[in-house]
């Protein structure tokens, strides 16, 4: 789905990922023996009655059946997008994580640079294809792929030396909540309490916006983008940018869901399309002032109200890194989001 002629942060904002299978060499990794995946179903709750070690076993469900993990995880490889936040939240630096914005995933975004420290974790890959011998040398008792669309194939290779828990089961790949996902990293961490209580509190500050603009309840929304001139997107429901502002308070407009093809989360969108975004808010997350000056300049746009009466809002992705906060909506992300994104939305236009 993503087009390699691309940018890596347009493929990021424009498309979901697609997988690569797992390469003829890597099979050859299966002498390393290792994780054993158990097909019954187990309670992974007991996190709560003492520490990390006395919550294992644990058994995580997950879209290719389910994962015992016997003892706590000490090397942990996380290859969802976004996974390594929740990871970092919980107190475990990841040995291992894959690339998403084409820059290394530590010490960047402002959310993680004191969880990460000096640590740097070895780059395993660029999204969604995966090194796995890279992985293999790292020695991992634990891979996680939650903000995924990891393959089957690719499950297999890596359980047959690790333990993997991979993205959610009954929901489309890269369609789980942050809510969803950061549970399922926490059960397979042994850490359900304090994953509980990272919820609860990201949850009370979405609660904490609505209650203080009950307005944004009135109001349609929609997150759109442009990378190429005469070329728009806008984000469906399952998308983290589109779920954040939902739980902000604001309503999706759902006929972007109607308009985007099946497996992705992004409705492409012509110029004469763009009357789809004539909706109370309008959220543009762009890279560049000089995108932004190239949609105000579209003469279609010009004409929606939206524009017209400044309810458009631009935002970028990075410098300041509020579109990426968003991007990302994970439980670290998430709070420095609202605080940056809150004042935009209510300035006086």
């Amino acid at each position: 789905m993503s087009n390699g002629s691309r940018p890596a942060l347009q493929r990021f904002v424009t498309h979901l990922p697609r997988l690569a299978v797992a390469t003829a060499a890597a099979l050859a990794l299966s002498a390393c023996g290792g994780g054993s995946q158990k097909a019954e179903s187990k309670s992974g709750a007991s996190a709560d009655s003492g520490t990390a070690s006395a919550a294992f076993p644990v058994t995580v469900e997950h879209k290719y059946g389910s994962t015992t993990i016997d003892k706590e995880p000490k090397r942990v490889v996380t290859l969802g997008l976004s996974d390594q936040d929740a990871v970092l939240a919980l107190g475990i630096k990841p040995v291992g994580a894959v690339d998403w914005f084409k820059e290394q995933p530590y010490g960047k975004w402002p959310w993680t640079k004191d969880k990460w420290g000096s640590a740097k974790p070895e780059i395993v890959g660029e999204r969604d294809e995966y090194n796995i011998e890279k992985i293999a040398a790292l020695k991992p008792d634990l891979v996680i792929a939650q903000y995924s669309g990891m393959k089957k194939e690719q499950y297999d290779t890596l359980s047959k030396f690790t333990k993997v828990v991979a993205q959610p089961k009954d929901l489309p790949d890269y369609g789980a909540s942050w809510q969803v996902m950061t549970r399922q990293i926490g059960t397979s961490l042994g850490k359900a309490a304090e994953t509980d209580k990272l919820i609860a509190d990201v949850d009370a500050r979405f609660k904490a916006v609505r209650d203080r603009h009950p307005e944004f309840a009135q109001k349609t929304l929609v997150v759109a983008d442009s990378f190429e001139a005469g070329k728009y997107s806008a984000f469906t429901r399952t998308d983290p940018k589109s779920i954040f502002f939902q739980e902000l308070g604001f309503t999706l407009k759902p006929e972007i869901d109607t308009l985007a093809k099946p497996g992705f989360n992004v409705a492409e969108l012509s110029a004469e399309k763009l009357n789809v975004l004539d909706v109370d808010r309008v959220v543009w997350v762009t890279s560049s002032t000089g995108a932004n000056d190239r949609i105000k300049a579209e003469p279609l746009y010009r004409n929606l109200k939206v524009h017209q009466e400044k309810r458009d809002l631009f935002v970028p992705y990075q410098d300041p890194d509020v579109g990426a906060a968003f991007s990302f909506n994970t439980v670290l992300s998430i709070p420095y989001a609202i605080t940056e994104i809150e004042p935009l939305l209510t300035a006086v236009r």
